[in-house]
């Protein structure tokens, strides 16, 4: 029978949105297309326990994450079902709807029917009587945000999720949205959105500062840009890299200059005594908007090297600026 490690909090920051009660490992794990049904069972069990014996409590999840949809919530409901009940009050499980779920004009994006008939859907699966956040996972220009926002406001007075977020929604999309949230005094805490140190979108489009002045925190998904923030591609980038659509841009001034930057800020992340993909990690959790970022990993060695990054996660105004003029080229 597992038992969860007694040390499990020693190591991993803790970290609050604002002043809100809502608080999340400075990493969490992200189970997307790692675990889902392309995996066995036994290593997803493995890498999930290491996790949260690791002080990682806080797990990520969709409705459309799998490879197939709903596979990846299956595999988390089993874990947790098996060896995770008895830590539910420890533990934040967090779920989204908005992308292609099933067959029909219903099985996408953010009607009052969609997303209650998802959240069911992932409760059943995850074997679980609420979440702790529900997220919409995308704006919809065809739904209005009030009929999106009673939909979220009616979960948490169900108590079917304790607090809500949003996912890929832009600064102008979230001010909107939490002004609504505000009149219905919904508990809404998070944007999750795809930020790492060559897709800076979310600055550029002012999001960080939207979360700054409404005291909400931002959920880092994709921080490694799948791979490309390691040492993996040191040597250079294949033309055929599949690359999540958040990241796309970041390529388009040429792999050879992305190559030329990673090279640069992986000696700066070896002076720090780091591998790149901790200093990458450790980069985005150094402004406090950021609440967690989300890692996926497949092996347990993988997930051990990258929570070695909040062992450092203090940056020298010299790195910092060492670090902007390297991305910046």
């Amino acid at each position: 029978m597992y038992q969860a490690n007694e040390e499990r909090y020693a190591n991993m920051p803790v970290r609050r949105v604002a002043d809100t009660g809502f608080m999340l490992p400075a990493v969490s794990f992200g189970l997307w297309r790692n675990l889902g049904d392309e995996q066995p069972y036994a290593n997803s069990r493995e890498v999930m326990l290491k996790a949260f014996d690791n002080g990682i409590f806080s797990f990520d999840n969709a409705s459309n994450y799998g490879p197939s949809n709903g596979s990846a919530e299956e595999t988390f409901g089993k874990v947790y079902e098996q060896d995770l009940k008895p830590y539910r009050n420890e533990l934040v499980i967090t779920t989204k709807a908005g992308f292609h779920m099933w067959p029909g004009p219903y099985g996408e994006f953010s009607s009052r029917k969609t997303l209650m008939n998802a959240l069911e859907l992932s409760l059943t699966r995850m074997h679980l009587d609420y979440v702790d956040v529900f997220y919409m996972h995308r704006f919809d220009p065809h739904t209005s945000l009030e009929e999106q926002v009673e939909t979220l406001d009616l979960m948490v007075k169900q108590g079917k999720a304790l607090y809500v977020g949003v996912s890929n929604f832009t600064a102008d999309q979230t001010a909107a949205i939490t002004k609504l949230f505000k009149e219905h005094h919904t508990p809404f805490v998070v944007n999750q959105s795809s930020y790492n140190m060559i897709n800076r979108a979310v600055e550029d489009d002012g999001l960080l500062n939207v979360l700054k002045e409404n005291k909400l925190g931002l959920v880092a998904y994709g921080p490694l840009a799948e791979g490309l923030l390691t040492d993996r591609y040191l040597q250079g980038i294949p033309e055929d890299m599949p690359i999540h659509w958040s990241n796309k841009l970041s390529l388009k001034q040429g792999t050879d200059k992305v190559v030329s930057k990673l090279n640069d800020l992986n000696s700066l992340a070896s002076d720090r005594g780091q591998t790149l993909a901790q200093m990458a990690l450790a980069w985005l959790l150094h402004d406090d908007v950021v609440t967690s970022v989300v890692i996926g990993a497949s092996h347990v060695d993988h997930l051990l090297g990258n929570i070695k990054a909040v062992n450092n996660l203090t940056f020298t105004t010299d790195e910092l600026e060492r670090i902007e003029s390297i991305l910046n080229r």
